[in-house]
């Protein structure tokens, strides 16, 4: 087990050492270990290696300058210009949340960003602020059109979180696809076989193999909805926001093409809607009222959104791939280093 601290440290030093300005750094860091932390290593540190390369090449620029383009009160489009994805969405979220204090709702559209890592993570700084928050994102292709055959659409997930009574924050974040792309590479770095169903090979074949998955079609979630889903993430994403979207859209693997995804960030006062008292009492009872379902066979408990990741959350550090450790092992040599004490440890 790494201890979380430690981990984001060192993301901390690799990013710093490719130009990225210290602050951002450690929000970039802290989004990839709290991933791994709530048990989502494809989202984790896993991906750091691919950020390393797309700075180096320029595709990601290491000092984020956001450019508000439109400013209408409620209402604004921001130009990320190819900075830092994470740092990107954070100041959207910043801007959405100032912009709903003043009007009781606040709608950020983003233009010209890159990967920012999990949805949530940002969902969840706007709930713990008092805000409902909706976000989404587009991404590279993942999934073919239903009913064709080469891969244009994006997973482009998004998320919802609101404000909690006594459990803290309710949060959701889906992928459009069965399941996240994300959760192949973090197969692939196992090296372990995917499910059944979850991809098809390029011509079309099932694949267990996630090396086969990687090269061919992820498949959406619930047949023809997730794919028309993922669909209109793609346009209040791409089309609306002015960014590029279907094939246009390079994902994080990528290490020399610009990203150009876009997002769309929607902050509620809550307030402005409902009494929060009154609010708090009424999510608490249903949650209750859902966690008091009878259990069906082969279940022990009933979890609503976000339950799981809460309480990953609790542990004060990770367990990360053999794999993952020697990608991270490649970024401090090429950094320039030294290697810490549990790259050491985890390699002998």
């Amino acid at each position: 087990m790494i201890p979380s601290s430690e981990l984001i440290g060192f993301g901390v030093a690799v990013l710093t050492a490719l130009g990225v300005p210290e602050r951002d750094a450690r929000l970039v860091a802290d989004s990839l270990v709290t991933a791994d932390a709530w048990g989502h290593p494809s989202h984790g540190m896993l991906r750091l290696e691919w950020y390393a390369d797309r700075l180096r090449s320029g595709a990601m620029r290491a000092v984020t300058d956001v450019a508000t383009v439109v400013d209408g009160g409620a209402v604004a489009v921001l130009d990320g210009r190819d900075g830092v994805g994470q740092v990107v969405t954070a100041y959207a979220a910043r801007d959405a949340v100032r912009r709903a204090g003043e009007h009781g709702i606040g709608a950020v559209a983003v233009r010209n960003s890159n990967h920012f890592g999990t949805a949530a993570y940002f969902t969840r700084m706007i709930a713990a602020e008092g805000y409902v928050a909706l976000l989404t994102t587009n991404g590279s292709p993942a999934m073919a059109p239903w009913g064709g055959t080469e891969k244009s659409v994006g997973a482009n997930p998004w998320s919802i979180a609101v404000p909690g009574g006594r459990r803290g924050p309710v949060v959701l974040d889906i992928a459009n696809t069965t399941v996240a792309r994300g959760k192949i590479y973090a197969a692939l770095e196992r090296g372990e076989a995917i499910p059944e169903g979850w991809a098809q090979t390029a011509d079309g074949s099932p694949t267990t193999d996630p090396a086969q998955a990687v090269d061919g079609l992820i498949l959406p979630m619930s047949g023809h909805k997730g794919y028309g889903i993922s669909f209109m993430m793609d346009v209040l994403s791409g089309v609306l926001t002015g960014s590029s979207y279907a094939t246009d859209v390079a994902g994080p693997y990528v290490p020399d093409r610009r990203s150009g995804c876009g997002h769309l960030l929607l902050a509620l006062r809550l307030d402005a809607v409902a009494d929060p008292a009154d609010y708090a009492r009424r999510l608490d009872d249903l949650i209750d009222r859902t966690k008091a379902v009878p259990l069906a066979p082969g279940f022990d408990e009933i979890f609503y959104p976000g339950e799981i990741e809460d309480r990953n959350a609790a542990r004060t550090g990770v367990r990360l791939p053999g794999k993952t450790l020697r990608g991270l092992e490649r970024l401090a040599d090429a950094c320039g280093l030294p290697h810490p004490g549990w790259m050491t440890a985890c390699s002998s």
